[in-house]
């Protein structure tokens, strides 16, 4: 086609050739013979208000003899014959395509293009709905591009006469479908496909319709609660035979709709109906349960009653087994006959299902293959580090096989730290998978792992190795254990001679001691004036200008709180930088003026700590959980944390020394307790109080309503979390950033990623770094290296990197909706550039359906776009108080 030919025309790429044009005016119909084309294009004429027109319709219903389309600006195209008819208006393309190539092009064009598959001007569409009200303006339901028909929850369409047929494609993009609403229609007719796709339909409303027969296979597998169908003619037949027992259980929400049906021009209720030769089919398998061996034989025969005559078959399709099927009709009874010959021990557990079917509705029954074989192992693999180390496995055996463990040649004990856990297999089989778990194992539980599995009928073993670690401690502590002196040494085989003693050996061994005692004491008090003279020596080796606390003057010092060097993920690939001036700190505080603060670090000595397994890792060093003897004077030995330090030069020494002081300082019931640092030796070493149930992001999904979709291993003690429960959640970190206020500090980063969980529900601000790579979503790069977590960030610092007191008080309205919602990610549907675009335009986080109004009303005032409008973080923390001890007494939800 030739640009310019006529007027609004203009020539596509794809056009090669045009056998006949005619010129045309606005409004005029357009007829074009044949129009040679390579690539579908979709139908969309631009309207003459330059809005986006919706998409025109292809039917396969006109008459073959109308072989050239009639394209109209927002009206149907009609057509079957077999050419492809294309043209161009207004830099827009209009294509009419024939007979089974139309349904093509439209369906390869929206995948190719599918922003061109926009919502019909005459509808309305949002995020999850779409409506179509304006009367007479679709013929069909409309098709939205995939990435917007996707997320779409509820279709609502009225008064379209044009609307008469749901074919079994019109739904297939809407799979999140939910409620489905047709009403004042003139629909006739549904596919028993039309809803194959959508099987989260749980509400249809199709009132005021033309339907006569409604089959029972259109509704068949969906999860329906309501289904609405008055003001339909329904024609009394054994089509609709399945609505009245419905009615009769109660399914649907159909006996309340005072439904009626047509019997020689007459309307009677349904429940009333009585339609001769009408039954549904009766299945029963004969026999219902049998147990073989391996080899056997089997023969089960379906018996089938029902009017009229019903279809049977056996669902064989799985079958692993050879088998034969014959069929009977004995009176009344149709017999399908199912033989198995020379069984399979791949089909035992196999669901074995006789189904039958008829105009009136669908029956089956169903035994279950008992077949016993000898136990076999599938597979062992060596250990994978998931939430806690397991060695995968799976066993097949029937019957079920008994499972033990070996390590290194020795019987393994279980126990709550090393336990064997099966997952259900949901397909059909004996197949039984499961992990060998080690919650946290060391260096010293390297090695071989085997296991035996074993029933009536055999056994078997396999082995798998296990590296958890290295030895994290100096190579000349190979295994990293402390020496134990023993009480009652065994003596060793000696002679009479040598146990006669010399006395003047004793008198020479007890001068040498006396004179190295008095020594070692006279070096111990010089030391103790020396330390006493100089103050706050630095005791991690390096110089003494090191130290960054100083007099009353100094401001802004900086504070890498419980997270030394475990700066957030900083690439794509999961790596994480090095450099500490690259980051924003997590989380990293600052403060004022420190008066009368004891600053001196407390030294735990190496020896006194001995380490169980580890806990996680940071960017700069692992995590361990260990026992430290001497903390406390109550308990000769308790369970802390331990953070290491793998890289100690001399500027990370320097960090590690002015964390250490500065975690000095924070003593409050909140705030997990630091008691001191581990210098003498490598690595250098941090210990602080341990929290057993982690971060409390974590603890939320494992108490949430999600807790069995998510990654758990067990499930948790608590069960789902109560609103007390989460109240006294919020209130604790409220206590905590009072605190931190008190003393000017400014915490960056605060959220339930980064507060732990302690036992009888104790929460506290602190973070080891444990994350790994698990809240690598949490953050957002700007300028190279530099990783923010702009979903918990105010405008102000998200534009201007203004981080106060303020900024904290908008970060804990986040931790609110985050404890709320069970530890959902903050604005979770949506990108970085798309949260931060929501924020700083001033949209809020939707209330969580969990969430009573008076804490939806702190979150708002947290979320104030002027800084000084927002509630002070002791005034939350009191109506927080308030509402422990006095719950609302009901949800106000999404209002």
């Amino acid at each position: 086609m030739v640009e310019g030919a006529f007027p609004g025309f203009t020539a596509h790429p794809y056009c090669s050739e045009v056998q006949r044009e005619e010129d045309l005016g606005t409004g005029i119909p357009v007829s074009i013979e044949r129009v040679e084309w390579s690539f579908p294009w979709l139908i969309r004429p631009l309207q003459p208000d330059n809005m986006r027109a919706p998409l025109l319709q292809l039917s396969s219903t006109v008459p073959a003899r109308e072989q050239n389309p009639e394209l109209w600006p927002g009206k149907e195209v009609r057509g079957t014959g077999s050419e492809l008819y294309l043209c161009r208006i207004h830099q827009d393309v209009v294509m009419a395509a024939g007979g089974a190539a139309c349904w093509v092009a439209v369906a390869l064009l929206c995948l190719a293009l599918p922003a061109w598959c926009g919502c019909p001007v005459a509808c309305r569409c949002s995020f999850a709905t779409l409506q179509c009200l304006e009367p007479d303006s679709v013929a069909s339901i409309p098709v939205l591009a995939p990435q917007e028909s996707e997320n779409v929850t509820e279709i609502y369409i009225e008064y379209q006469p044009n609307l008469e047929n749901i074919t079994e494609t019109d739904l297939g993009s809407y799979k999140e479908l939910k409620n489905l609403t047709i009403i004042n229609c003139r629909l006739v007719h549904i596919s028993v496909k039309a809803f194959q796709s959508n099987l989260k339909l749980q509400h249809v409303n199709l009132a005021s319709n033309s339907l006569e027969h409604i089959s029972w296979r259109v509704f068949h597998n969906l999860p329906l609660l309501n289904l609405i169908l008055r003001d339909n003619p329904l024609s009394c037949s054994c089509d609709i035979y399945w609505l009245q027992q419905w009615q009769n259980i109660e399914r649907g929400d159909l006996i309340s709709q005072s439904l009626t049906c047509h019997s020689n021009g007459h309307p009677k209720p349904l429940e009333d109906m009585v339609i001769d030769n009408c039954s549904m089919p009766q299945v029963s398998i004969s026999p219902p349960q049998l147990t073989i061996k391996e080899g056997g034989n089997l023969t089960f025969v379906c018996k089938v009653t029902g009017d009229p005559i019903p279809t049977v078959r056996w669902n064989t399709e799985n079958l692993d087994s050879h088998y034969t099927l014959q069929e009977a009709i004995r009176g009344t009874t149709l017999e399908l006959t199912l033989y198995m010959v020379n069984v399979s021990a791949k089909d035992n557990l196999y669901n074995l299902t006789c189904k039958a079917e008829n105009r009136a509705g669908p029956g089956d029954d169903m035994v279950l293959l008992d077949i016993q074989f000898p136990v076999r192992i599938i597979y062992l693999r060596n250990a994978e580090a998931q939430h806690h180390w397991c060695f995968p496995f799976a066993v097949d055996g029937n019957p079920a096989p008994n499972i033990t463990w070996l390590y290194k040649g020795k019987p393994l004990t279980e126990s709550t730290f090393i336990y064997t856990q099966l997952f259900p297999d949901r397909e059909d089989g004996s197949d039984q998978h499961g992990c060998l778990f080690l919650n946290k194992p060391t260096h010293l539980n390297n090695g071989n792992y085997t296991i035996i599995v074993q029933n009536e009928l055999g056994s078997a073993k396999e082995t798998a190795i296990g590296n958890f670690m290295v030895n994290p401690f100096e190579p000349s502590d190979p295994e990293g254990l402390i020496p134990v002196l023993i009480d009652d040494p065994i003596p060793t085989n000696t002679t009479n001679n040598h146990v006669t003693e010399n006395l003047e050996s004793r008198v020479f061994g007890v001068s040498v001691a006396v004179g190295l005692a008095v020594f070692a004491c006279t070096f111990l008090l010089l030391m103790v004036l020396v330390i006493n003279k100089c103050g706050q020596r630095s005791k991690f080796g390096i110089h003494p200008e090191a130290s960054v606390l100083g007099t009353e003057d100094d401001l802004a010092v900086s504070l890498r709180f419980m997270n030394f060097g475990a700066s957030p993920p900083s690439s794509d690939e999961g790596t994480l930088d090095s450099g500490l001036s690259s980051f924003v700190e997590n989380p990293q505080y600052f403060c004022g003026i420190i008066k009368d603060k004891d600053m001196c670090v407390q030294h735990i000595k190496r020896q006194d700590i001995v380490l169980k397994w580890e806990l996680g890792e940071g960017a700069f060093g692992k995590v361990y959980l260990a026992e430290c003897a001497n903390l406390s004077p109550d308990s000769d030995k308790m369970l802390v944390a331990i953070k290491t330090l793998k890289d100690a030069n001399e500027s990370t020494r320097q960090d590690f020394q002015r964390e250490a002081e500065l975690l000095t300082v924070l003593q409050h019931e909140h705030i997990v307790r630091f008691y001191g640092v581990c210098a003498d030796g490598e690595p250098l070493a941090m210990v602080f109080e341990y929290m057993r149930h982690g971060d409390l992001n974590r603890f939320l999904r494992a108490h949430g309503p999600d807790a069995r979709i998510l990654d758990e291993v067990k499930m948790p003690l608590l069960g789902q979390l109560t609103l007390p429960q989460m109240l006294q959640i919020a209130a604790q970190i409220a206590s905590g950033m009072v605190y931190l206020a008190s003393l000017h500090f400014v915490h960056r980063d605060l959220a339930t990623r980064n507060c732990l969980v302690g036992e009888g529900l104790v929460v506290k601000i602190g973070d080891f770094g444990m994350s790994r790579d698990i809240y690598s979503t949490d953050y957002y790069r700007v300028g190279g290296r530099t990783m923010l977590p702009i979903r918990w960030m105010p405008p102000e610092s998200i534009m201007y990197r203004k981080f106060t007191t303020e900024s904290d008080i908008w970060s804990f309205g986040v931790v609110l909706w985050e404890i709320f919602t069970y530890g959902k990610q903050p604005w979770y549907q949506l990108s970085n550039s798309e949260a931060i675009e929501c924020i700083t335009q001033g949209r809020e986080l939707e209330r969580p359906r969990t969430c009573p109004k008076e804490v939806h009303l702190l979150m708002q005032g947290c979320w104030q776009r002027e800084p000084q409008q927002r509630l002070v973080i002791k005034d939350i923390h009191s109506r927080l108080i308030a509402l422990v001890k006095n719950p609302p007494v009901y949800l106000d939800i999404l209002e």
